[in-house]
């Protein structure tokens, strides 16, 4: 379908397209002890405890224009946590043109418009390898919304709301919704690739796949940052401090793990 940013498709009744957002984001780090992997996990769970995690959906919520109705969170033992936000329709405001450009959407200063019948969750993994080298935290966040807007327009704040090494963006529209002559329509905007969302400077930072079932309205996306430095990945002390040995070694182990969750499979044996 093609819609113009001045168009305003006639409904009957209200838009009742399900928009779906699932950023899933990984970051890692070499803990070659068993005192620095408890002191990187405190560290995460610290950084994205509950309440810090619902300030962050709470922007997101401000970012598409959503009111809160409820919040459920939880801090769990012996790590993680998780935060939902039930919203419902925010205020009202004139329908801004960007909604049906492929562009980076608002950081939290800018607002937005109108959505109902959504929800946005959050869900934090911290793991570690048996052997305690690797270390990794993820955060998954699902931001589904119905209306106009496409839950896309929060990406860009998500991204930069937590620092990650890899990232997995999933977007899909579900349902379809009907103008006042009957015809469904199964999705309300162009969208080519999730990457039109994603700010040029951190396009740049990442190397990123496209997956795309464009019949079915289904957007896949995943990114793995390209410059490596060493010291961004050892957790109280810094690359001077090892061996020429250590340093390749742990070098490789820190790719190789990046590698296997960016490709979705075991590369080693």
């Amino acid at each position: 379908m093609n819609i113009k940013p001045e168009q305003h498709i006639q409904l009957h009744g209200f838009n009742n397209l399900t928009k779906s957002l699932s950023f899933n984001m990984y970051d890692i780090c070499y803990t070659k002890t068993k005192k620095e992997r408890e002191a990187y996990i405190a560290y995460i769970d610290e950084q994205y405890n509950a309440d810090q995690l619902t300030n962050i959906l709470r922007k997101v919520a401000d970012i598409i224009g959503a009111h809160v109705v409820n919040i459920a969170k939880q801090d769990y033992v012996p790590q993680g946590a998780s935060v939902t936000l039930l919203v419902s329709e925010g205020p009202i405001v004139e329908v801004p043109a960007e909604a049906f450009e492929e562009s980076p959407g608002p950081l939290p200063e800018s607002v937005v418009m109108q959505l109902e019948k959504s929800h946005i969750t959050v869900h934090t993994y911290p793991e570690y390898h048996p052997d305690e080298g690797i270390s990794t935290f993820r955060a998954d966040i699902d931001v589904s919304t119905c209306g106009e807007i496409s839950s896309l327009k929060a990406l860009h704040y998500l991204i930069r709301s937590f620092d990650t090494d890899i990232m997995t963006i999933d977007y899909r529209v579900r349902g379809f919704t009907r103008d006042i002559n009957g015809n469904k329509l199964f999705i309300d905007h162009e969208i080519s690739s999730i990457q039109n969302y994603i700010p040029e400077d951190i396009i740049r930072q990442f190397d990123m796949i496209d997956v795309n079932v464009y019949q079915e309205n289904i957007f896949h996306t995943k990114c793995k940052l390209k410059k490596f430095d060493l010291d961004n990945y050892l957790f109280g002390y810094t690359k001077e401090k090892l061996s020429p040995e250590e340093e390749k070694e742990i070098t490789e182990r820190i790719k190789a793990e990046m590698d296997e969750i960016f490709y979705g499979k075991n590369l080693r044996s």
